[in-house]
């Protein structure tokens, strides 16, 4: 009688231990999925889904338009809602085009158009733009004094040696950032496109 009484308790205990298991290892996959980001970005874990979204749509839908795959040079960087177009159209129609597009997709908030009527850059040129990147993510890891401060917060785009600059900073944080990037002595232009704390 003790016997199966014994082997139900042992049963329940199983069965609570493995439900036990199953919420802890569900926790865990959520915490694995929260770090996937930067651990110095400033956005929620959503916003950083939501703009990720948002231009994984905004590629596919220039991609699939073949005017614009063949006419132009475009790099769509997202933070904040916020839509940064850099690189080259090749006349005001595809531009419009282009930027028409990008506002219409879903949560965007606001879109900075850098493109500049021209031809597509060419290798040569997008293989200097990689480069100028480098050096700067490289300079802007040198920043230690600074609180709180990570170079993965800053976002940076090149397009024909011009630096365009995103994130969420403090004021004295981008002052900090801008003065470290104008050093890079390959840029022609520096643009910021900070969404300020303070």
């Amino acid at each position: 009688m003790h016997t199966p009484f014994k082997a139900m308790k042992n049963l329940k205990f199983l069965i609570i231990l493995i439900c036990s298991l199953s919420i802890l290892s569900g926790c865990s996959t959520k915490k694995i999925r929260t770090n996937s980001y930067s651990i110095a970005d400033r956005r929620t874990t959503d916003t950083a889904e939501i703009d990720k979204d948002v231009e994984t749509n905004i590629k596919e839908n220039l991609r699939d338009d073949d005017q614009i795959r063949r006419f132009s040079h475009v790099n769509v960087a997202v933070y904040n809602g916020a839509v940064l177009l850099t690189g080259e159209a090749m006349n005001e129609t595809i531009k419009t085009k282009i930027i028409e597009m990008v506002r219409i997709v879903k949560n965007v908030k606001m879109v900075h158009d850098n493109l500049i009527v021209d031809y597509p850059s060419d290798n040569l040129s997008r293989a200097n733009d990689r480069r100028i990147t480098q050096n700067i993510k490289q300079a802007l890891k040198q920043i230690h004094d600074l609180p709180n401060f990570d170079s993965s917060l800053i976002k940076v785009v090149v397009e024909q040696s011009s630096v365009y600059l995103m994130g969420r900073v403090h004021r004295d944080e981008g002052t900090v950032v801008i003065n470290v990037v104008r050093l890079e002595p390959d840029i022609r232009q520096l643009v910021t496109v900070f969404d300020y704390i303070d």
